[in-house]
């Protein structure tokens, strides 16, 4: 017992110091994304801790950070503008839909995780990720941009630009510096706290939390405990429109949120060389936003510039997320003034340095050393990522390489032809046998001028899928309408056996007694084993 204490605790410093960091950066993120929604600022800072901190606890990847983000609150624009058009202004009915509209989500999330799609993640090739990252960075650093503009929406200039450049050069500065003299103090919280006792005992004017939430329409970062919305029941009709309304919007929230928190835990299971559960992610992450509907959250997924800000700040383990989360209900309840205080230009030098730590440099270096059609995936993702959002940028991705990669394999099939002593034309296929090579597999053959007595042998070759038996069927057809005897040898046994169930007449053709030592020890593993053990491998 006491090891386990002990192994949990060796990191606790800097989960708990990293967890204040977080928190911090999570106040205007989480507020900025309720605006994009249309919602008030405290539906996406409720999110923010309920599903932070559900997740921290169950979720799948320690060191993780959920909560509210933009992929899914621009979405949920028109879903709550569409709702709110349905009643009177005063109604907020876009609001509650919205709260159902998370729960439906969620129910979705939890129902991927039980039947374990989060497996899926792994079919993400390398360039996808690589791609995935950089156009991450790019909206990233897109996204701060913003923060350079007044409230009318006018860039800074003059006096107010040099000042806001050069707190968030100050910031990168100590982020960059810190590092360098000691390993022991977080650089993150230590440039945040730095900066804004400049800012706060200097007397600047300049945009802060607090006015940033004025100025988008709020009232303040104060609030009470989220409270269990039974207006739910009396002001949504659970109705079978209503469920034709939300049901596209909640299964795209729940794509997107499930893609989005996957690619999450993939990209910190590699910064921190460890491997997380994605299905008990798709779990937690189903149950948070379910929880997070009920009581007034906006919902979520996995925050990646915030993970990053975590992982980077040398938070590893599970109370890292708690921390967060609970130290962000205290700022709404008990710290709201101290908070508002923080400056804008803190924040957003904190999130310049998790861009130049996110984007994968080294992608530049590779560019003419990889396949180019790894390239294309890599620039198409990274571009996608900006224009659109993660989830087409990544879908469009993995289709780009699945039809490489079997355009690639369809032309890897190969027919090696001789002619036995007795006569019989053998053919022996190479490569994989799938929907992609079924032409170039037909091209082999020579059925007119081929002899009375054909052998086609599949032991270097594997049968794949439907479209593949259905092309063995048709040229055993076409052989025996020529009047010619053909034998099919080295067939794999599901192959065989989809075979003989379409037509019992391919008892007479294939070939059940094997003579070829290769094919026993493909087919028994203790005699591969057995024969691996005969070479010095």
């Amino acid at each position: 017992m006491t090891e386990f204490i002990r192994k949990r605790a060796a990191n606790a410093k800097n989960d708990i110091l990293s967890g204040i960091t977080v928190a911090l950066a999570l106040v205007p993120e989480a507020v900025a994304f309720a605006f994009v929604a249309g919602v008030d600022p405290l539906v996406g800072l409720y999110a923010a801790f309920m599903i932070g901190l559900i997740t921290s606890i169950f979720g799948g990847r320690p060191g993780m950070i959920s909560g509210a983000t933009g992929a899914l609150a621009v979405v949920m624009v028109s879903l709550v503008a569409e709702g709110n058009a349905m009643g009177a202004p005063e109604e907020q009915l876009g609001l509650y839909f919205l709260f159902v509209t998370v729960i439906l989500m969620g129910i979705i999330q939890m129902l991927a995780g039980i039947f374990k799609l989060g497996k899926f993640v792994r079919l993400i090739p390398h360039p996808v990720m690589m791609g995935f990252v950089n156009g991450l960075a790019i909206v990233i650093f897109l996204s701060q941009l913003g923060m350079f503009k007044d409230a009318n929406g006018n860039w800074f200039t003059g006096t107010p630009l040099y000042i806001m450049l050069g707190l968030v050069a100050l910031t990168m500065g100590i982020m960059f510096v810190l590092p360098k003299l000691t390993k022991k103090l977080p650089e993150a919280l230590i440039a945040i706290l730095v900066v804004s006792s400049i800012v706060i005992f200097g007397g600047f004017d300049v945009a802060t939390v607090g006015s940033f939430i004025r100025d988008g329409g709020g009232e303040g970062l104060k609030g009470s405990l989220p409270q269990f919305q039974t207006d739910i029941f009396t002001k949504v009709p659970f109705t079978w429109q209503t469920l034709k309304f939300i049901g596209p919007y909640a299964l795209i929230l729940a794509a997107i949120g499930l893609i989005e928190s996957l690619m999450t835990l993939n990209l910190v299971d590699e910064l921190t060389e460890t491997r997380g559960d994605a299905n008990r992610e798709c779990m937690a992450q189903g149950g948070a936003n379910i929880i997070t509907g009920f009581f007034g959250g906006m919902g979520g997924c996995a925050m990646i510039g915030q993970s990053l800000i975590n992982i980077k700040s040398g938070g590893r383990t599970r109370l890292s997320g708690i921390v967060a989360a609970v130290l962000l209900l205290v700022f709404i309840l008990f710290a709201s003034g101290l908070i508002e205080q923080v400056p804008i230009a803190a924040l957003v030098g904190v999130m310049f340095m998790v861009v130049i730590g996110t984007f994968a440099w080294s992608s530049f270096r590779i560019l003419n050393k990889i396949p180019l059609s790894d390239v294309i995936v890599l620039v198409a993702v990274s571009s996608l990522t900006v224009i659109f959002d993660l989830a087409i940028a990544v879908i469009a991705g993995v289709i780009i390489s699945a039809l490489v990669f079997s355009w690639e394999n369809a032309k890897r099939i190969r027919a090696r032809k001789r002619i036995r002593e007795d006569g019989t034309k053998v053919y022996e296929i190479w490569g994989p046998l799938f929907f992609g090579s079924i032409i170039a597999f037909n091209e082999k053959f020579d059925v007119k001028n081929d002899p009375e007595m054909v052998e086609i042998d599949f032991v270097e070759s594997r049968v794949s899928d439907h479209s593949a038996i259905e092309a063995i069927y048709n040229l055993v057809g076409k052989y025996e309408a020529a009047g010619k005897k053909v034998k099919l040898k080295h067939l794999s046994e599901d192959c065989k056996v989809l075979l003989y169930k379409s037509n019992p007449k391919f008892r007479e053709v294939i070939v059940e007694d094997i003579d070829d030592p290769r094919y026993h020890l493909a087919e028994n593993p203790e005699a591969f084993t057995k024969g691996l053990a005969e070479y010095d491998l």
